[in-house]
C-alpha cells in the first residue's frame, strides 16, 4: 500500500476536528460580537439605576433615585418600542448564544485541565472559565425566562416584569415581594450576584484567551499588558453589574411605580385601565362565589 492509499483509508476525523480552527475562531468572535457588545450595553443600561439622575437632570427634584429610575425607564422603553429590527437583533443574538454555548461545552467537556498538578493562575482561569460560563448559561435562561417570557412561578412573590414599569417590577422581583424584602428574594438577589460576577469574569478572560487565540499576542509581554486591559475592561463591568443589582434590591417598588406613571399618561392610562379591568374581574368572581 502507497503512502498515498493510506492517507485516503485513515479517517478524517469528526465535523469539528475537521473544522477546529475556523470553529475556535468563531466561538471566540460569538463570545465578543454580539454576546460581549450585548453585555457591555445591556450593564450599562443597568446601572444607570445608580448615574442616570446626573443625565436626568430636569427630574431630579424628587431626588437622585428618582431621577435614576426616571433614566432607566426611559431608555427601556426606547428599547422595546423604538429600537428598528429588534427580533432580528434578539434572534442572531440568541443564536450567538446556542452557537457559543454548545461548542463551549464541548471544548470544556473534551479538553483536560492539569490545575491538580500545576496550580498555575492560567489554569485556575481555565478552569473558572468552564465553570462561569455552565452557570452563566444557566443565568441567562432564568434572568430572560423571568423577566421575559413570563416563568413567574420561579420569581420570589410572582411579579411579572414589564418594560413600561422596567425598575420597580425588577426591583420587585430581586426583593420577593413589592412591600418588602422576603427570604426568596434575597435567594434570588444573590444568584444574581454571583451569577453577574462570572458572566464579568467569563467575558473578560474570554478576550484575554481571544487575543491568543486570533494570533494578537503572540509575545509574553504582549499577553501581560492585555491582560491588564482585560482586568482593568471586567473591573468596571463588575463595578455596574453589582451596582445594578444592589441599586434594584436596595430601590423601593412603590416609589419607582409613583415616578414610571408620571413619565407617560399613555402608560398610565394603559395601567389603569389593566386596574380596572382586574377590579371588574375580582368582583365578577365575587358575585359568582356569592350565587354559588
Amino acid at each position: 500500500m502507497t503512502t498515498q492509499d493510506s492517507q485516503a483509508a485513515a479517517p478524517r476525523g469528526s465535523f469539528l476536528d475537521r473544522h477546529y480552527f475556523l470553529l475556535r475562531r468563531l466561538h471566540s468572535l460569538t463570545g465578543i460580537v454580539p454576546i460581549g457588545v450585548f453585555l457591555v450595553v445591556h450593564l450599562l443600561t443597568n446601572s444607570s439605576i445608580l448615574w442616570g439622575g446626573v443625565a436626568e437632570r430636569h427630574h431630579a427634584g424628587g431626588g437622585m433615585t428618582d431621577a435614576g429610575v426616571a433614566y432607566f425607564v426611559r431608555e427601556v422603553r426606547w428599547i422595546n418600542e423604538q429600537v428598528p429590527h429588534l427580533l432580528l437583533i434578539e434572534t442572531t443574538l440568541w443564536v450567538s448564544i446556542l452557537f457559543h454555548s454548545v461548542l463551549g461545552v464541548y471544548y470544556a467537556t473534551t479538553g483536560r485541565s492539569n490545575t491538580d498538578r500545576y496550580r498555575y493562575q492560567g489554569n485556575w482561569r481555565y478552569r473558572l472559565q468552564r465553570i462561569s460560563g455552565y452557570v452563566g448559561v444557566a443565568f441567562i435562561l432564568y434572568h430572560v425566562g423571568t423577566l421575559r417570557w413570563g416563568w413567574t412561578f420561579l420569581v420570589p412573590g410572582g411579579t411579572e416584569w414589564s418594560y413600561p414599569f422596567a425598575a420597580s417590577t425588577l426591583a420587585a422581583a430581586l426583593r420577593g415581594s413589592m412591600d418588602g424584602i422576603t427570604v426568596g428574594g434575597v435567594a434570588v438577589s444573590l444568584f444574581y450576584f454571583a451569577a453577574v460576577g462570572l458572566l464579568v469574569f467569563h467575558f473578560a478572560n474570554g478576550l484575554w484567551t481571544a487575543a491568543i487565540t486570533w494570533g494578537l499576542t503572540v509575545s509574553v509581554s504582549a499577553q501581560k499588558r492585555w491582560g491588564y486591559a482585560c482586568a482593568v475592561l471586567g473591573a468596571g463591568l463588575l463595578a455596574m453589574g453589582w451596582g445594578s443589582v444592589i441599586g434594584y434590591v436596595m430601590l423601593d417598588p412603590k416609589r419607582a411605580r409613583v415616578v414610571e406613571m408620571s413619565l407617560d399618561p399613555g402608560h398610565q392610562t394603559g395601567a389603569a385601565e389593566k386596574a380596572s379591568l382586574e377590579g371588574r374581574r375580582e368582583a365578577g368572581v365575587a358575585r359568582e362565589s356569592e350565587g354559588m
